[in-house]
């Protein structure tokens, strides 16, 4: 902090947060609209969230940072004694009604600072109550240097052994070998697509650095230092650190109990337990389960591993059960009869009587965000994955639904984007991606778990979703848009072909899955925010 921020600059910052110089603080006396406002920009910035609201809100007169946060500040409460009030009566609660339910009334905003690329993910891996935006490797550049270093996380168990020089050569070499390649490959692209006279300079600027860090990020190693905000509920949060503090991985269990100590100061009484005896009690079933059933899979399918596609639906339902079930759960919902009286009815109608409901249920839709209602949530589909760990940690913030993933590992390959073979770069990608990969096998002979650090981006990894009928409307149509990473877009797009293979009725209603291909994605979202920065200029003048 003395390095980043004048002492000036720390008393202007310091009644906004819990501390001034940990990478875990969490914000306080800002309205949400400011905390909100200050997480979207978070992930579209390098700068640390400190500097994002001295520069960009505190420091600038025409935010009204002043006159919004003010009546937060002179209220004339001492916000400490406020909060030991406030933990004495949720206390009284709690004892008195034994719902931890009581837990989701109270939140907080939280930053998790210079964390890596597997602990993002622990950090985000929660179905409901907790909101997670997390600074982007598709916008933002990972090259920079601090101290003449570059910023990935140093696993303690790693670097005391006999790996840490392997460990922290091969990493440099990564960050290297992406950082030579950006300049190149911005200029690759910009001879390939040269701006023409329908896009802003602004547009084709942004538009053509999305591309580089798109096609280059498969070169950072999972242990690249991160930035995520969460917001969530007290409850929400309780579980998370109970079980980031179960997880085999020494970052892991070190964010959680800093976490827990930076809540503690906001939302005592929400996560206490985490670390508890219940809490402990429940880290150790978390831990020994996972080791046991860990154990006993070794003997489960240990012959060579088969060779499938990227994306394998697993399981569902046959064509008339699923629309059986949805069809009466359609009418159910309009009805007074029992659900099996109803579903009755259905298996006695014709396949046009039964279409025709589920058709007046859905053909309404004008756009992806006229989601199909609940009735849609009766059938299921299994998808096996294998893709690259971008496209993974893009498509792993889907969380209605259920998804597990194995270790990353370098045994299933790593992709290549095609630009990097039409730049002239594909021999110097593959052997810096081939280093990386003998590094693993090295290092994983010891330490299994830790030896993910050193995995890039570009190696596969497997993982599987399930998820219902309108869960999968949403994620494909959402992620095969035109800016979307044409790595996880070919992932949807082939969940939505073989959904069409099984169920090609369903299929005809996802009007807005986009199967095309494009070669600058970013381009026409840019270029529809160049015309909503004209609105907002037009509406409140140039704040330049």
């Amino acid at each position: 902090m003395s390095m980043e921020f004048t002492e000036d600059e720390i008393k202007v910052i310091s009644p906004f947060m819990t501390n001034v110089d940990k990478n875990i603080f969490v914000l306080k006396n800002l309205p949400e609209v400011v905390k909100g406002a200050l997480f979207a920009r978070y992930s579209r910035s390098d700068k640390s969230l400190r500097r994002i609201l001295l520069d960009e809100f505190i420091s600038k007169p025409e935010t009204g940072f002043n006159e919004i946060v003010n009546s937060q500040l002179d209220k004339g409460s001492n916000e400490i004694v406020a909060i030991k009030k406030a933990e004495e009566f949720y206390d009284r609660v709690l004892v008195g009604f034994g719902d931890d339910s009581v837990a989701e009334l109270g939140g907080a905003h939280i930053a998790c600072e210079n964390v890596s690329n597997i602990a993002s993910k622990a950090l985000e891996d929660a179905r409901i109550g907790i909101s997670p935006l997390e600074k982007s490797s598709r916008y933002v550049f990972f090259n920079d240097k601090v101290n003449g270093e570059y910023r990935y996380y140093k696993d303690s168990a790693i670097m005391s052994s006999e790996f840490a020089d392997l460990y922290a050569k091969t990493c440099n070499t990564l960050f290297d070998t992406y950082s030579e390649l950006v300049e190149p490959m911005k200029k690759f692209m910009v001879e390939k697509h040269p701006m023409d006279s329908a896009t802003t300079e602004r547009a084709y600027n942004f538009t053509i650095r999305a591309k580089a860090c798109d096609i280059l990020r498969g070169l950072l190693p999972v242990a690249t230092l991160t930035n995520v905000g969460l917001y969530g509920n007290g409850r929400a949060f309780e579980y998370l650190i109970t079980k980031m503090y179960s997880h085999e991985l020494d970052e892991i269990r070190n964010i959680a109990a800093a976490m827990q100590t930076e809540l503690s100061k906001v939302i005592p009484s929400f996560v206490k337990r985490s670390n508890d005896r219940y809490g402990k009690e429940s880290q150790r079933f978390l831990a020994e389960t996972k080791s046991a059933v860990s154990s006993i899979s070794r003997d489960v399918a240990n012959n060579h591993i088969e060779q499938v596609e990227s994306v394998t639906l697993v399981d569902s339902d046959d064509e008339e059960t699923a629309e059986t079930k949805i069809a009466t759960a359609i009418i159910y919902a309009y009805s007074k009869y029992p659900m099996n009286q109803i579903r009755r009815s259905v298996e006695l109608m014709s396949i046009e009587e039964r279409r025709k409901i589920i058709e007046e249920y859905i053909k309404r839709r004008e756009n992806r965000r006229h989601r199909p209602g609940r009735a849609f949530e009766n059938t299921y589909y299994t998808f096996d994955i294998l893709c690259n760990y971008g496209s993974y940690r893009d498509l792993q913030r889907h969380r209605v639904l259920t998804q597990e993933k194995q270790l990353l590992t370098t045994e299933h390959g790593f992709d290549v984007p095609k630009e990097i073979a039409e730049a002239g770069f594909y021999d110097k990608y593959s052997n810096v991606m081939q280093k990386a990969s003998d590094a693993f096998r090295e290092i994983s002979r010891q330490y299994p778990i830790q030896a993910q650090y050193v995995v890039p981006f570009g190696y596969k990894i497997r993982w599987y979703f399930t998820l219902n009928l309108r869960e999968l409307y949403h994620l494909v149509e959402l992620r095969t848009m035109q800016q979307g990473h044409p790595d996880y877009r070919k992932i949807c797009q082939n969940m939505f072909l073989q959904t069409k293979n099984v169920h090609p009725f369903f299929a005809q209603f996802m009007k807005f899955v986009d199967m095309n291909d494009y070669d600058l994605e970013r381009l026409e979202a840019e270029k529809k925010i160049d015309k909503k920065i004209d609105e907002m200029t037009k509406k409140y003048g140039d704040k330049k």
